[in-house]
């Protein structure tokens, strides 16, 4: 799959847009006028919201979109327009003198949100701004690949006429038309292409539970779709995956990608955005709804409102690739390899730590070190001197335990995530190819000695040399095998 294609599609979101302020603290202390925590705000960030965090994902994936929304003749909506032209979104907004920009401000402390403020009007659209987004519509529409309807119940959805037109336009000249639903009546979403629901918001249609059974809850999908014309029913699940419902009689289950889950907020969004990313891209349904499941599980992954990006998307999509032709769960890792999985774990956060060395008869002296170095990040690499390279270095006596047996016991231990032979005498490819966060060796080597130095500090990462466990060697041991020998 070739994400890079996708600066030559052009995606048209159309919904209601809003301004996401957070408040960024610290929490020491609980206010004297009442039992509420003081926050000290430290920074303030502004992101789109709503439709808008639609289309900063497809923005985020360089794909070329357009946002066509309602916002205010005020600050707000003057800052969301300078946002969008930012982030390289084509902003097509309608002023309302009597509706301002709808913003959400939550007051973060200590990773959690504390608070939102929610400054909005909702009503129904008058006639002559449903005009004019209509005749907007239709000019910007007929250029575009997919058309998203991102509905969250604001108004500009609320009159079936707007959103009946929409689809009808789209249809006729076989544009598909992704809607991000709101409330218990679809009418007006009736025959869109696909509707993405979460399970709440399956329920509030079908007016049960739709998780009693896997079966039930197809079933349930699969009445609505029906009832509604739509080719396809996409239900998002949380932690249990997604559901795809088509015309077919089997559906097809997703499961969950994420990683570790911190923040679910705008993951609907993400999941409606790369679905209409992989339907530009020509996927066919299931594809780019698996596509759309991969992308939710990292956004999950990060703190509010972020939208997915083109290299963690094309880094999941190769690490997902990998891991799908291994044949099993080894730690140990050709270059390619290697250097996808370093770029998934810092792309989630994570510190990436290498070390290397010869590892011939593993003894406490080397678990010392490996243990220490995984202690200073969240994943340990080490890069393992091939047989050939071994002999360059120490002589044909040397190794005396062949490549394939040292990467084993290497990768046995806990500590370590990931062996990684190489051939040359020093590790340096190896480390400008995969780019750790930290490199370290033993404090047997001077700074100026250590390989790969120079070229962890030139993007920021740091070189660490650690105190060796005294009085264990390879050599040692192998010269003292060597002399009972013989005896």
């Amino acid at each position: 799959m070739n994400l890079s294609e996708l600066n030559q599609k052009r995606i048209l979101v159309v919904g209601d847009v809003m301004l996401d302020r957070y408040l960024w603290g610290d929490v020491k202390r609980i206010s004297p006028e009442a039992p509420v925590p003081v926050v000290r705000v430290r920074q303030q960030s502004e992101v789109p919201g709503g439709a808008g965090n639609v289309a900063a994902n497809l923005a985020g994936l360089e794909c070329p979109v357009s946002i066509l929304g309602i916002c205010g003749n005020d600050e707000a909506g003057n800052r969301l327009r300078k946002i969008f032209l930012e982030k390289g979104i084509e902003p097509l907004l309608q002023e309302s003198v009597a509706r301002p920009t709808i913003t959400k401000t939550r007051v973060m402390a200590r990773g959690q949100q504390l608070l939102r403020l929610d400054e909005e009007e909702p009503r129904i659209l008058s006639l002559e701004l449903e005009e004019k987004i209509t005749a907007r519509f239709e000019q910007k529409a007929s250029e575009c690949d997919v058309v998203v309807l991102s509905d969250y119940g604001k108004g500009i959805f609320q009159t079936p006429n707007l959103c009946q037109h929409l689809i009808h336009f789209c249809k006729i000249r076989g544009i598909p038309v992704l809607v991000d639903p709101k409330g218990a009546d679809w009418t007006r979403y009736q025959g869109a292409t696909c509707i993405t629901p979460n399970t709440a918001e399956l329920e509030l249609v079908t007016g049960g539970a739709a998780e009693e059974s896997e079966q039930e809850m197809f079933q349930s999908a699969s009445a609505i779709r029906r009832q509604y014309g739509l080719e396809w029913l996409l239900v998002t699940r949380g932690s249990r995956g997604m559901v795809l419902c088509g015309n077919n009689n089997s559906p097809l289950m997703i499961p969950a990608r994420a990683r570790e889950v911190f923040d679910v907020s705008g993951a609907g969004d993400t999941v409606i955005a790369t679905l209409a990313a992989g339907l530009a891209l020509k996927l066919s349904f299931p594809k780019a709804a698996q596509l759309a499941n991969l992308a939710a599980g990292i956004v999950v992954g990060k703190l509010g409102t972020q939208p997915i990006t083109h290299t963690e998307l094309s880094t999941a999509i190769e690490l997902n690739d990998m891991q799908r032709q291994s044949t099993g769960a080894s730690k140990i890792a050709v270059l390619e390899s290697a250097r996808i999985l370093v770029k998934s774990w810092q792309s989630s956060g994570q510190k990436v730590v290498f070390t290397n060395g010869c590892y011939d008869i593993l003894h406490p002296g080397h678990i010392h070190l490996l243990h220490q170095s995984r202690d200073m990040g969240d994943r340990l690499i080490v890069g393992l001197n091939t047989d050939t390279s071994v002999r360059r270095l120490k002589g044909n006596t040397r190794p005396i335990v062949a490549e394939r047996d040292r990467a084993a016991i290497v990768s046995a231990l806990g500590c370590v995530d990931m062996v990684v032979l190489f051939d040359e005498d020093t590790p340096l490819e190896l480390i400008q190819a995969i780019k750790p966060d930290i490199l370290v060796k033993g404090d047997d080597y001077r700074m100026d000695q250590v390989v790969g130095r120079e070229a962890v500090e030139s993007y920021g990462g740091r070189v660490c040399l650690v105190p060796l466990l005294q009085g264990y060697s390879t050599t040692q041991i192998a010269e003292k095998i060597a002399s009972t020998q013989h005896y």
